[in-house]
């Protein structure tokens, strides 16, 4: 595979929305979303009350790369081989002595050697997105409340979880003012949403000026996708794509079937029958990369368009894209813009700045005082000996299934198409395809390494 990747040699890019296009004012939108479940499990599920009230210290557990396990109540960070660097139950972090009882230096009993196990399933959950990050506090503090009150060693509270997700973000959720969430992004957008920069609104119009098709594809229904697109690129937004795909369920629009996951049309927001294939551009739910692919051969009139998707979540957007329809992939890693001296981005307006500085939470991109980096962690090591760095089973994974990172698509925007970027590969350093910059946990470690 060729060591540089550019946009100019792509005839297709598509892209995720929530976290990708759309970005979030993180403070304001991780405490909406948390409320959001919260309100649900003390009113609807008889939890305690304690629930409803979050220190803005304790927005500190939150840290991409988690995994959840469901029935032990242990949450834990992951080494490339598997093994267990950190844990702990509930929020009360394991000391390093009941981490050694506990999981003693071995593979982890969910864990599967293949970098493309997603950890989600009915004994554990991965927390990979900033959308799932307050829930990964909620549950926590679901834990620590239980084991208090009950005494419970075992949990099943998941269920009530699921429960929530339905309640609040269901298909029909937004046109019925159901929950929480939709309701208060409606009422007010701009708390919750950054705009998208004029710079990103003209790389957009000088990408389809190339000749590329532009897609969009979410797992956001139709009518929350209206809202969020108009908010951010205007009451024309639909002009820019060529394909709008919305509740496209991911990632298993990837890795499943067009029997079992055909596209549907939509009228007034509503799924109609089900498509026997794709036959022209247009506004779609649900669907398929198989009848998405074939659409593509025609548009281009090429038997293998080259595809590239940016996204934010390995699960959902990476993974997939690249493992099931061998996509370039772009992954937006927010982190990069908080990783200098942990501060928001330089370029970030002053305007906006204030949202990510306010007294509600942390930025919830900056480092983990519990949990450290998600990309590297130290083990201690014998007695007179230097601890040793190694890297996060997230790490892996971004480096495998990412064709480069980026802070954000702005970051981007001013380049010319035809930029080379430096591609992650099996035979480079940890840090190539990062872009501007690779994060300072992992260049200060590969100095070390090679000093």
């Amino acid at each position: 595979m060729a060591q540089h990747f550019s946009l100019v040699n792509c005839d297709v890019v598509g892209f995720d929305l929530d976290h990708t296009l759309c970005r979030y004012n993180l403070p304001e939108s991780a405490a909406l979303i948390y409320n959001s479940f919260a309100q649900f499990l003390v009113k609807e599920r008889g939890y305690d009350k304690e629930l409803l009230t979050v220190a803005p210290e304790d927005w500190d557990f939150c840290c991409k790369g988690l995994a959840l396990d469901l029935e032990g109540g242990n949450f834990i960070k992951l080494a490339d081989n598997g093994t267990v660097l950190r844990a702990s139950h509930g929020t009360k972090m394991m000391a390093p002595e009941a981490l050694a009882e506990e999981y003693g230096g071995k593979e982890w009993k969910h864990f599967t050697p293949d970098t493309g196990w997603s950890c989600r399933s009915g004994k554990c959950y991965f927390y990979d997105n900033y959308f799932d990050l307050p829930g990964a506090l909620l549950c926590a503090r679901v834990v620590d409340s239980l084991t208090k009150n009950n005494g419970q060693k075992t949990f099943d509270f998941w269920k009530d979880i699921a429960a929530g997700i339905q309640h609040n973000y269901r298909m029909s959720a937004f046109k019925e003012n159901c929950g929480i969430y939709f309701p208060e992004v409606k009422r007010d957008p701009g708390r919750y949403l950054h705009s998208c920069p004029e710079s990103v609104k003209k790389w957009l119009r000088r990408l389809k000026n190339a000749g590329k098709i532009l897609l969009l594809i979410t797992s956001s229904h139709s009518d929350y996708c209206r809202l969020l697109c108009e908010h951010i690129l205007g009451n024309d937004f639909a002009d820019l794509f060529d394909i709008v795909i919305t509740n496209a369920l991911k990632p298993g629009f990837f890795s499943q079937s067009p029997s079992q996951r055909p596209f549907r049309t939509l009228e007034n927001d509503e799924e109609q029958e089900a498509l026997p294939s794709l036959d022209k551009p247009g506004w779609y739910s649900q669907g398929n990369a198989v009848h998405l692919n074939e659409l593509l051969k025609k548009m281009t009139g090429k038997p293998e368009p080259k595809v590239v998707y940016f996204g934010d979540s390995m699960h959902s957007d990476i993974f997939p894209a690249r493992h099931y329809s061998n996509w370039e992939t772009v992954l937006i890693l927010e982190e990069l813009r908080a990783d200098r001296d942990g501060k928001p981005d330089e370029s970030e307006p002053l305007e906006k700045k204030g949202k990510y500085e306010g007294p509600k939470a942390k930025p919830l991109n900056t480092l983990s005082k519990k949990w450290g980096s998600f990309l590297i962690d130290s083990i201690s090591g014998l007695e007179n000996t230097e601890d040793s760095l190694v890297y996060t089973w997230t790490c892996k994974r971004i480096s495998t299934y990412s064709t480069i990172a980026i802070p954000s698509i702005e970051t981007i925007a001013e380049l010319p198409l035809d930029y080379k970027f430096t591609r992650f590969s099996s035979n480079s350093s940890k840090t190539a395809g990062y872009y501007p910059n690779p994060p300072l946990v992992l260049s200060n470690n590969e100095t070390r390494t090679t000093k």
